[in-house]
């Protein structure tokens, strides 16, 4: 608990014929960290054998691929299989399946997205249509006159009389058909020789024309009519589209699912395998493993493979000048408060473990700065709702629980010694000081306060680089 785990480097010789069961066990089991020795196989005279890594980054691109449709069909990943189960799937087998129902969402998802576009553009040019509704004037009569320039749209109220003034100059009528309190319809009309004028006018003023496709006959009731005709006939279609989506996810989830974490265990595996020493018919797989779980994982990998050979190596903690990797070992209570030292930084193998430090400094800090009774109580409410899961948006933070509950008990406390609650600060007596009338005595504790902490941090840092021989 004051320091990290004592780790055990071990080797291994397998041979190639247990090589995939040996290297499940090594993933199984979770206390395995691998260090790259596939240097030495050229070291040795040894051709390194790149098909474990190309079958690695071939695994990696089917995952993405597996990954994409499960996205567009709204599958999420689910629980990993047992740990057991894992194992290197052929990627000949999958690949053909993968591409197969990849076609078929892209086919589904294409058409519902065409459905889709199609809905929004009917219901865009009802939008437009619909403030002119009551007006009796064929459309049509707009379209591409030959003399004149006409355009019908819908401009801000507070825009109209600045494009009169605009166009005071320039041959043209505008006529207001329809106005309400923010838009107006205008129908804005002059000779083809000052059409850009008139149109670099219209779009300066944000007139915003009405452009219906040459099918749209008639006055625009009548074409909102035929319109909303055809939203209808796009809703259905995108109810359809969406009927065959939510029946191919309920058909495939279980098998992307059973797939896409199948090829995850393969590229992982494969990538692991990738980074062995390779022997003329061996493999040397190089790791560290936690000292204290050695005994038991010699032994399943010995079950594993009758063959193989173990050579381990503890190391010492003062004056180590090896790499060793660290893995920090806290009770319950303090793992909240070993995900927050892990946040900024990992001790080195030699140094204290700093986590029983924070779990006594950072609810108190935190206290001493935010005492109040009302907020700390409100807290630990929260701690509670935190640590129960029961809120899926806050599932993520569950670990986070404790250090909640203890900093809002610390603030409740502190809460009580400032006689504060909700802010308010002439409801409670205060049991010690009232830090608003008492600012120079507050001051003079923090400064005293911080002077103890970076002593201990100074003291810690002397025993640190002693230990390391530093």
């Amino acid at each position: 608990m004051f320091y990290p785990q004592s780790m055990t480097e071990i080797e291994l010789i397998v041979p190639e014929k247990d090589l995939l069961a040996v290297t499940r066990e090594l993933a199984g089991q979770g206390v395995f960290h691998q260090t790259d020795a596939s240097y030495l196989s050229s070291e040795m005279g040894i051709e390194p054998v790149d098909s474990w890594r190309e079958k690695a980054t071939t695994y990696a691109a089917l995952e993405r691929q597996v990954l994409a449709t499960m996205q567009a069909l709204d599958v999420e990943e689910g629980p990993p299989p047992p740990a057991e189960q894992a194992s290197i799937i052929e990627v000949e087998v999958v690949r053909p399946l993968v591409e197969q129902i990849e076609q078929e969402v892209r086919e589904a998802s294409k058409q519902l997205a065409s459905e889709q576009e199609r809905l929004e553009q009917l219901e865009s040019y009802v939008h437009q249509l619909e403030p002119i509704a009551g007006i009796a004037l064929d459309v049509s009569a707009l379209r591409n006159p030959r003399y004149l320039f006409s355009m019908l749209g819908l401009i801000p109220v507070a825009n109209v009389e600045r494009l009169q003034t605009s166009l005071a100059r320039i041959p043209s009528v505008l006529l207001t058909l329809r106005q309400d309190s923010r838009k107006a319809v205008v129908w804005l009309v002059g000779t083809q020789r000052n059409a850009d004028i008139l149109e670099r006018g219209a779009r300066s003023a944000y007139l915003n024309p009405l452009n219906l496709p040459d099918a749209y006959q008639g006055t625009p009731s009548e074409i909102i009519d035929s319109l909303q005709t055809g939203i209808e006939r796009a809703q259905q279609h995108v109810t359809e589209q969406k009927a065959i989506i939510t029946r191919m996810h309920e058909a495939r989830k279980e098998q992307l699912q059973t797939m896409l974490w199948r090829v995850r265990a393969s590229r992982m595996l494969a990538d692991v395998i990738a980074r062995f020493g390779r022997l003329r018919y061996t493999s040397l797989i190089v790791g560290w493993v936690p000292s204290s779980r050695v005994a038991d994982l010699a032994q399943r990998l010995t079950q594993a493979s009758h063959g193989i050979l173990i050579e381990t190596t503890p190391s010492k903690r003062a004056g180590v000048k090896q790499n060793v990797p660290v893995a920090l070992h806290n009770p319950g209570l303090l793992h909240g408060f070993q995900l927050l030292v892990t946040t900024y930084a990992r001790p080195r193998y030699e140094e204290v473990d700093p986590t029983l430090l924070m779990m006594l400094t950072f609810p108190l800090l935190f206290g001493a700065m935010f005492g109040d009774v009302g907020h700390g109580l409100v807290l630990v409410l929260l701690a509670g709702l935190v640590a129960s899961r029961k809120i899926q948006a806050l599932r993520g933070l569950a670990s986070l629980g404790t250090i909640i509950a203890a900093c809002g008990l610390v603030a409740t406390l502190f809460g009580f010694l400032y006689g504060s609650i909700f802010g308010l600060e002439n409801v409670l007596p205060a049991l010690w000081i009232r830090p608003m009338d008492n600012i120079m005595q507050i001051l003079v504790v923090a400064i005293g306060a911080g002077v103890v902490l970076l002593t201990v941090g100074f003291l810690l840092g002397i025993l640190n680089a002693w230990r390391a021989r530093d």
